[in-house]
């Protein structure tokens, strides 16, 4: 393989990386566009879904075990980082375009598909950065593979200094910001939210869900402690699991408050305290009809069980704890806009409770989250167009 020291270097590095020859399913049919994450993989997967949607080109997408198998995306790990294994991906996928996320680089497999002729794109990109663990000395490694691409486009301006910084070609990079994520709006009946939405007019309400058991104390002594403030709140609370709701009811009743459940069936009236729901299927209506979220499992348990952009995209002011789970980016990028509050404990909920029970500090607060949950759509759009022109003039 031509190029520079460093890239001689690294590849005879990589040639002890050996295992399992990858089982690969046929290639379909027709146009293929190969979409690797080299970091989350959400922006790709929306990009992914508009390929195959809207043009009808298959996608393999590698580098994203986590990622959703939508129909017509193709999920595969990347081949190992040696000639062998890069000429057997290539020869078997036969992509008409690349475009990897994030900056991660793997440099044989990036050459090799360039001795092809593959157009390269980068999107979503914060850091030019080798794999993990390919730690050495290459020399120009980065500047020659960084070379390849004729686009990259990066999240801000500090990203696109880091590209052109490692040796990108400076009329290649491009500032555009973050690909648009799955759509988080979760669907209800609009004829039950409005009948609901009625009943409930004139009373605050805030929603915890869905709530693992170690939670419900704290959220129990947050509420009790808010309606000091507004007497008439109304706590709508879900489960972690649809089987807990009936036993969650009977014993918020043993404890003195006037609790409704919704799989008997109960609406919750006037005097209605905590109204128990129990399928995760209707969170698009409580999310609607909520004006606050607490995001369930982020105090107590392995982290939110629910992606913080659903409230978010229903106009929801999100509260939630110190354990963010697997949405640690998202609420990241919900709190530097100001879109969500973070609290310890049972006091500190309590207080950010009081404080968004004002409904223009919760509109604030929604307003934020709302547009966090709804940027990237014309990132997505650009990306998409520059894809486009380079399969048009492929094809």
């Amino acid at each position: 393989m031509p190029g520079s020291i460093g890239l001689r270097l690294y590849t005879l590095s990589q040639r002890r990386e050996t295992g399992p020859e990858t089982a690969r399913p046929p290639r379909p049919e027709g146009r293929l566009a190969w979409l690797h994450a080299g970091g989350p993989p959400a922006g790709l997967q929306e990009l992914a879904r508009r390929l195959v949607e809207e043009d009808g080109i298959a996608v393999l997408l590698t580098g994203a075990a986590e990622a959703k198998a939508d129909p017509g995306v193709i999920l595969q790990p990347a081949p190992s980082e040696t000639p062998t294994e890069a000429l057997a991906f290539l020869d078997h996928w036969r992509p008409e375009i690349a475009l990897i996320s994030d900056g991660e680089l793997r440099p044989v497999l990036l050459h090799t598909a360039a001795e092809r002729g593959l157009p390269l794109l980068m999107a979503d990109a914060r850091a030019p950065h080798l794999l993990r663990d390919r730690d050495g000395w290459y020399p120009g490694l980065l500047r020659s593979t960084l070379g390849l691409f004729t686009q990259i486009i990066t999240v801000d301006t500090a990203a696109a200094q880091r590209f052109r910084k490692a040796g990108a070609l400076p009329s290649a990079v491009s500032v555009a910001g973050r690909m648009e994520e799955r759509s988080a709006v979760l669907p209800c009946l609009e004829a039950e939210r409005q009948a609901l939405a009625q009943m409930l007019a004139s009373r605050p309400r805030w929603l915890a869900a869905p709530l693992p058991e170690a939670e419900v104390e704290t959220i129990v002594a947050a509420h009790r402690s808010a309606m000091g403030l507004a007497h008439r709140l109304l706590l709508i609370v879900m489960p972690e699991r649809p089987e807990q709701a009936e036993p969650l009811a009977r014993r918020l009743e043993a404890e003195g408050w006037s609790v409704a459940l919704r799989t008997a069936e109960q609406e919750p009236e006037a005097e209605t305290e905590i109204y128990v729901v129990d399928h995760p299927s209707e969170l698009g209506l409580w999310y609607r009809l909520a004006p606050i979220t607490f995001l369930g499992g982020s105090l107590s348990a392995g982290g939110a069980l629910r992606n913080p952009l659903e409230p978010a995209a229903m106009g929801s002011a999100i509260l939630h704890g110190p354990r963010p789970g697997p949405h640690g980016g998202v609420l990241g990028r919900l709190g530097a806009a100001r879109a969500a509050r973070a609290v310890a404990s049972a006091g500190d909920l309590a207080e950010a409770l009081g404080d968004l029970l004002s409904p223009d500090r919760a509109a604030r607060l929604a307003q934020a989250a709302w547009l966090v949950a709804s940027e990237g759509a014309e990132v997505t759009d650009t990306v998409l167009a520059r894809v486009r022109q380079v399969l048009d003039g492929a094809g």
